[in-house]
């Protein structure tokens, strides 16, 4: 199993609105590096949820249940979108300034590449970050 961080403005789309959704697919990735980075995930995979812009914390943990696929909103066919579940909130959110402070999670993409959207995690950091969290890893 991989671990991935999925960036979201929650004005746009929040925590609350995939809850409510369950099943949700996450589209509009303009990016190519993130678009890589969800064409490598299985089924499966879990992710943080994380609130971006004012927020800057991880307020959930997802799933993958449906691999890469091409996005119908990108009228040049190049990128694509995975469907994610809502399986549970976190406790505790973990603010990027709680991130920034853990010396074990200094060379974490959330923090080495701050704009990336979707970006792996590492098994040591996922584990680090549900403990800070207050959930299972």
């Amino acid at each position: 199993m991989a671990y991935w961080l999925f960036k979201s403005e929650p004005g746009a789309w929040s925590w609350d609105d995939h809850v409510k959704a369950k099943v949700a697919e996450w589209d509009g990735v303009r990016n190519h590096q993130a678009n890589a980075n969800m064409r490598a995930m299985a089924l499966g995979d879990r992710g943080f949820f994380y609130h971006s812009v004012n927020e800057k914390q991880i307020v959930g943990i997802v799933e993958v249940v449906r691999q890469w696929y091409l996005d119908p909103t990108d009228p040049a066919g190049k990128f694509g979108m995975v469907d994610l579940k809502a399986l549970h909130p976190v406790k505790t959110p973990v603010t990027l300034a709680d991130i920034k402070k853990h010396p074990e999670l200094s060379e974490m993409k959330l923090v080495r590449q701050s704009r990336l959207s979707v970006c792996p995690v590492a098994q040591h950091e996922w584990r680090v970050i549900c403990a800070m969290a207050g959930v299972d890893p």
